[in-house]
């Protein structure tokens, strides 16, 4: 296939997910890529590719000036591998769309890439899912995003970060006037990380979309989310799924249904709710046009 992809003048999008290709296939790839003036988008998740593969396309990355969207999800490059890529997207002025989930990068992978966000003008979307960067990884992306430009959207979700990860999210939240979609889900933070992720939407006025879903958020998390909705005014989609906010949480968040006109989806599944919880918030989203509402 490497030997060929110089034939396919036309080629913008090559997908070789869920294969067994390897590292010394990836390497083949990485050195046709370091030619191909073409392809736009790659998709090389899960191929176990390892951290010599990712080595090498990054290697690639360095000189491609074509590729835009890369999928390296499952791949097991760890930190290492995310290193290299990293080091790439400081010199790389194209990527914009990075899938890195599920690779084991840990927190040493994360502040890697963290480094690499503070120089980088054009990566809008990354995914850090299922990476075990925990609150130290957490820490050092949301700091970069004090100084990032251009990220848009970032997914941290199931990365074991608790609440001084998402108190450090929540302060670059405060800052930020880029970031429009965050997905902190499976992620322990409790009623102290929702807290602080309450007070910068206060302030926030880009956030649209935000998943908090199984995030051990209890009764007082909650609260705090709805006092925050009755000021904030951009947030359209809020998942709240998965937490224990009980019957005292609805509630809050149907009272600020309320008095916010912008939020048109809101998931509550599977919160331990009572008959009183639900009936208030059906209560309260009655009469949204549009309004999409989940219990």
């Amino acid at each position: 296939l490497c030997e060929v992809l110089p034939r396919f003048a036309a080629l913008r999008t090559l997908d070789l997910s869920d294969n067994k290709i390897g590292p010394e296939s990836a390497s083949a790839l990485g050195e046709a890529l370091k030619v191909n003036a073409v392809l736009t988008t790659l998709d090389l998740s899960t191929n176990s590719i390892g951290p010599e593969g990712a080595f090498a396309i990054a290697e690639a990355l360095k000189v491609n000036a074509v590729v835009t969207t890369l999928y390296l999800r499952g791949n097991n490059i760890k930190d290492e591998g995310a290193k290299a890529i990293a080091e790439a997207l400081k010199v790389n002025a194209v990527v914009t769309k990075l899938w890195l989930q599920s690779n084991g990068i840990g927190d040493e992978g994360a502040i890697a890439i963290a480094e690499a966000l503070t120089v980088n003008t054009v990566v809008t979307t990354l995914d850090l899912e299922n990476n075990s960067i925990g609150d130290e990884g957490a820490i050092a992306i949301t700091k970069a995003l004090k100084v990032n430009t251009v990220v848009t959207t970032l997914s941290l979700g199931g990365n074991n970060i608790g609440d001084e990860g998402a108190i450090a999210t929540a302060e670059a939240l405060k800052v930020t006037a880029v970031l429009t979609r965050l997905d902190l889900s499976l992620n322990p933070i409790g009623d102290n990380g929702a807290k602080a992720i309450a007070e910068a939407l206060k302030v926030n006025a880009v956030l649209t979309e935000l998943s908090l879903w199984n995030n051990n958020i209890g009764p007082e998390g909650a609260i705090a989310i709805a006092e925050a909705l009755k000021v904030n005014a951009v947030v359209t989609k809020l998942f709240l799924n998965g937490n224990n906010i009980e019957d005292d949480g609805a509630k809050a968040i149907a009272e600020a249904l309320k008095v916010n006109v912008v939020l048109t989806i809101l998931s509550l599944r599977n919160n331990n709710l009572g008959d009183a919880g639900k009936t208030a918030v059906q209560d309260a989203a009655k009469g949204r046009s549009g309004f999409q509402l989940t219990l």
